[in-house]
C-alpha cells in the first residue's frame, strides 16, 4: 500500500466520525448528549484527528486504564467468600453498562457516554466494598484529609493517578456523571442539570468532599440513566448471592414487594427497566411510576437490613478493620522515612509524576496506594506485614 493511500484512509476516517455524528444528531432524542459537545480539560488533536467520536475514545481509555483491571478482585457486597458465583465488581459495572444501554438505547440516548460513565464509575471502590470504604474513611478522617468516598476517589484515580499522576483527560461529561453516579440515594425521578463546566464540576467535587450527604445531579440525561441502572444492577443480585449463601430464604421478601416487582433478579431488572423506559420515553427525565418506585425503596430498605447489617455477612469486620488502621500507618511511616525498600515507595511513588509526589501529603499518598489494592493484594500486603520475611531465605 502507498503512503498516498493511507493519508486517504486516514482521511476517509475521519469522513467517517464526521457521518457518525451528523447521524446521532438526526436519530438521537433532543434529550441526549451529542458526542460532538464533549469537552475536555485539555483539548487533543488527535482525537480531532481520528476516527473515534469522543465518548467512545473515553471508554476505551477506561477500560484500558490500570484501575479498570483491578475491578476484577474487588469486592461487590461479600467478601472473603469462596464462591466463583458471587457477584465481584467487575461483574457489577458490566451488568450497569448493559442495563443503561439498553435503556438508553429505547430513549434514544448516546449510548457510548453511558457506557464510558458506567465502567468508570466504581473506579474508586477501595478493598472490601463498602466496609472497605467505611474503615479507610474513619482514618482519613482522623488524618484531616476528609471522609473516604468512592465516587470521589474514582474521578481522583481518573484525572491524577492514571497514567502515573498524568490523569487520562476524559471528558467533562462522563467524569460529572461518575462523580453523581450515587446508586444508594432513592429517588422518583431525575432530571439532568444542564450547562455545567469544568469550573461548575471542580466546584461540587469541593462541595462534596465537605459535604458527603450532598446529592450530585448529573449534567446530562446518560448520567441520570448510569445512576439508575446502578441500582438496577445490585437490588435483585444482591438478593440472589444473599440466598446462594444461605443468608436468605427467597420467601423472606414481602410479598407487596414481589408482587410488583418478582422475586428473582432476572425478574426484578426486567420488570424495573421496562417501567424506567415506558416512564421516561420522549422526557426530559428518567423516572419510575410511583407504585415501582415504592416496591423499589422498600426493597432496597429490605437489603439494607437483612443483607449489608446483617452480622453473618461481616464475621471478620474488626479484623479487617484493625488491617485497614495497621496498613494505613505503615503506608506513613514508609513514606516520612522514606523506606526505599517498600511497596508504596517503590512500586507506586517511584513511578509517579513529580507533581503528584510534591502536591499530594503522605495521607492522602496513603489513600489513594490502599483504596486502589484489590482485596488479595491488600490481604498479601498485611501479611507481609505481619509475617515478614527473612532476608535471603526465599520464606
Amino acid at each position: 500500500m502507498k503512503v498516498d493511500d493511507l493519508k486517504l484512509n486516514t482521511v476517509d476516517l475521519k469522513k467517517i466520525r464526521h457521518v457518525l455524528n451528523d447521524r446521532e444528531a438526526s436519530i438521537l432524542s433532543s434529550y441526549a448528549t451529542l458526542s460532538s459537545s464533549a469537552v475536555r480539560r485539555a483539548h487533543e488533536v488527535r482525537i480531532e484527528k481520528g476516527h473515534r467520536q469522543e465518548f467512545s475514545v473515553d471508554s476505551d481509555r477506561i477500560l484500558h486504564s490500570s484501575a479498570y483491571a483491578r475491578y476484577i478482585d474487588k469486592t461487590q457486597v461479600f467478601s472473603l467468600v469462596d464462591n466463583d458465583h458471587i457477584t465481584h465488581r467487575v461483574l457489577h459495572v458490566q451488568i450497569v453498562s448493559k442495563i443503561g444501554r439498553t435503556i438508553g438505547r429505547f430513549l434514544r440516548l448516546n449510548e457510548d457516554l453511558i457506557e464510558a460513565i458506567a465502567l468508570g464509575h466504581d473506579i474508586g471502590h477501595c478493598p472490601f466494598g463498602h466496609d472497605g470504604e467505611s474503615y479507610l474513611s474513619r482514618l482519613c478522617i482522623e488524618h484531616r484529609i476528609g471522609p473516604f468516598q468512592h465516587n470521589l476517589q474514582s474521578v481522583r484515580f481518573l484525572e491524577k493517578i492514571e497514567r502515573k499522576g498524568i490523569g487520562i483527560n476524559l471528558t467533562l461529561q462522563v467524569l460529572d456523571g461518575i462523580l453523581c453516579h450515587d446508586g444508594e440515594a432513592h429517588t422518583d425521578l431525575l432530571r439532568n442539570i444542564k450547562n455545567k463546566t469544568f469550573e461548575t464540576f471542580d466546584h461540587e467535587l469541593s462541595q462534596k468532599q465537605t459535604d458527603h450527604a450532598l446529592d450530585l445531579i448529573p449534567m446530562t440525561l446518560e448520567g441520570c440513566v448510569v445512576r439508575i441502572a446502578d441500582t438496577i444492577s445490585y437490588v435483585g443480585r444482591d438478593i440472589d448471592d444473599a440466598i446462594r449463601l444461605n443468608l436468605l430464604k427467597r420467601s423472606d421478601i414481602p410479598k407487596d414487594i414481589t408482587t410488583i416487582l418478582g422475586n428473582t433478579n432476572g425478574t426484578i431488572v426486567y420488570t424495573l427497566v421496562q417501567d424506567v423506559i415506558r416512564n421516561s420515553i420522549d422526557q426530559a427525565y428518567a423516572a419510575f411510576s410511583p407504585d415501582v418506585s415504592a416496591a423499589l425503596k422498600a426493597l432496597k430498605e429490605f437489603n439494607l437490613t437483612h443483607i449489608y447489617l446483617n452480622p453473618k455477612l461481616r464475621p471478620d469486620s474488626r479484623k479487617i478493620a484493625r488491617l485497614f488502621k495497621l496498613l494505613f500507618h505503615q503506608c506513613l511511616h514508609d513514606i516520612e522515612k522514606p523506606a526505599k525498600d517498600s511497596r508504596i515507595v517503590r512500586e507506586f511513588l517511584g513511578n509517579m509524576h513529580h507533581n503528584y509526589r510534591e502536591n499530594t501529603s503522605p495521607a492522602e499518598i496513603a489513600r489513594d496506594y490502599i483504596s486502589g489494592m484489590t482485596d488479595k493484594y491488600f490481604m498479601r500486603e498485611c501479611n507481609d506485614l505481619l509475617f515478614p520475611r527473612h532476608l535471603g531465605t526465599g520464606l
